[in-house]
């Protein structure tokens, strides 16, 4: 059980993230946004540290910085406000996997890429990780539903640079789901361990992992021997 979050006092001084009291002369526009930006944050780390379970939406108005009104100007409740931030979360998530993942030309390549991009991420942003990859469970089904959408199409990016190759692959369509439902538990457990910021160094065996089903033991030696060296 990870510790309540404790509750800050109403009295506390301006975070540096915090818009100035009264009149700032601000657009609406950025005020919102900026209120917006720091639920969802204050949603991450209050998810990370009590879980979802325990978390409230006074531990999230708190944390953020905002008054009750502003929060539910915003979002319904909790759950309509950790959902938010789920999608948040994923949508630079993938963008960041993508953009690694295109920036390669060959297969194997492109996994490398793809998966550093991933574990990069996970450990530079520990709150992120840990509500999306284990808090997202207990957050419900539609939660759930999102997590495993989100799976799907790391699953199909795999898939379709397995077919993309040359020559080009022809494999059973559980496979890429596989890969991915493996590296996931892996992660998993690393995250519920509080290893978070040691992700990037299973770069080479969760390589070797989703090489070896689409190009054989002798690619997947071979790139993970090659990862091995250049670590």
């Amino acid at each position: 059980m990870f510790p309540r979050v404790a509750r800050r006092p109403r009295t506390r001084s301006r975070e540096p993230h915090q818009l100035p009291p009264g009149r700032h002369g601000l657009p609406r526009a950025f005020v919102v946004e900026n209120q917006r930006e720091r639920i969802l944050s204050a949603v991450a780390d209050v998810t990370s540290v009590a879980g979802y379970r325990e978390m409230t939406v006074e531990d999230v108005i708190v944390t953020a910085g905002i008054s009750r009104r502003t929060f539910y100007e915003h979002f319904t409740n909790k759950d309509d406000a950790f959902l938010a931030a789920f999608d948040a979360v994923l949508a630079q998530l993938l963008s960041t996997v993508q953009e690694a993942y295109e920036g390669e030309e060959d297969g194997a390549e492109r996994l490398r890429a793809g998966l550093a991009a991933f574990l990069d991420f996970l450990a530079r942003e520990p709150a992120f990780a840990r509500m999306c990859i284990v808090e997202a469970l207990a957050a419900g089904s539609e939660a759930v539903q999102r997590r495993n959408a989100a799976m799907a199409t790391f699953a199909r990016i795999i898939d379709k640079n397995a077919r993309a190759s040359s020559p080009p692959l022809d494999p059973p369509a559980l496979t890429a789901e596989t890969v991915v439902g493996g590296i996931y538990e892996v992660i998993y457990t690393r995250v519920v361990r509080g290893d978070i910021r040691d992700l990037p160094e299973l770069l080479p065996d969760l390589v070797w992992s989703a090489v070896l089903p689409y190009a054989g033991p002798e690619a997947a030696l071979a790139e993970y021997q090659r990862l091995q060296q250049a670590a």
